[in-house]
């Protein structure tokens, strides 16, 4: 069985470094529920999903910057409509100045479109699915919409899950260096052996805290440095 620092521990040390718990615990991501998630309409998920495909590489303002004119230029991401998009459509969008204009991107908004209505035909709304994965096989969800979406892999299919209110860990820098401190793993988690082997401190973490994958991940990450 792995041996791991107790959370509290973890928790003390990066209450250390931002001014206390009080503080700390003001800083932590509380997740949705199942049915809060269920009632998010599909086209949000994609318009999240694209939001952080399309800052990948590039500064997030750039993105914000643009990004009414991002959701008029796909008309707000309306699953249907994205999943049928035909390649006149995309040629279109290449020309389209509201809009970050690069190739593999634009194309993946169909790709994932596609994704996301099966998910919904297949569970009744993108959120029911989502919601309902079981957070103990977190890792299991992000394979999985590396293999069926688009540009979903390494950090940016967490983010995405994130930003949408999924109990989620997100394989930051920082989450990848507190692993390797604990011992949990010897380099960043980036293969499946290594995200299976911080999977599984998470739900040791998890059990013994009573905390939610994100809140641990936050607190990982803010563990850092010097105490």
């Amino acid at each position: 069985m792995m041996t791991l620092s107790p959370f509290q521990a973890i928790f003390d040390r990066a209450a250390k470094r931002k001014g206390g718990a009080a503080a700390l615990e003001a800083m932590l991501f509380t997740p949705k529920t199942a049915d809060e998630l269920a009632a998010i309409p599909d086209h949000r998920w994609l318009s999240m999903m694209s939001r952080v495909i399309f800052a990948t590489g590039l500064n997030w303002q750039v993105v914000e910057n643009k990004w009414d004119g991002i959701e008029e230029a796909y008309e707000g991401f309306d699953t249907a409509r994205m999943a049928m998009m035909s390649d006149d459509n995309l040629d279109r969008l290449l020309g389209d100045v509201r809009i970050i204009r690069q190739g593999a991107k634009i194309l993946s908004v169909r790709d994932n479109a596609v994704f996301l209505r099966v998910l919904a035909q297949d569970h009744g709304t993108v959120g029911r699915f989502f919601g309902e994965w079981p957070s103990e096989d977190f890792v299991g969800l992000l394979d999985l919409i590396k293999q069926r979406g688009s540009r979903l892999g390494g950090a940016t299919g967490g983010y995405a899950l994130r930003q949408m209110g999924v109990d989620s860990i997100v394989f930051t820098k920082d989450v990848g260096a507190a692993l390797v401190r604990e011992g949990v793993v010897d380099k960043a988690p980036t293969s499946k052996k290594g995200m299976r082997a911080a999977q599984d401190a998470f739900n040791i973490w998890r059990a013994e805290s009573g905390r939610p994958l994100s809140q641990i991940g936050q607190v990982l990450a803010m563990s850092l440095g010097e105490t």
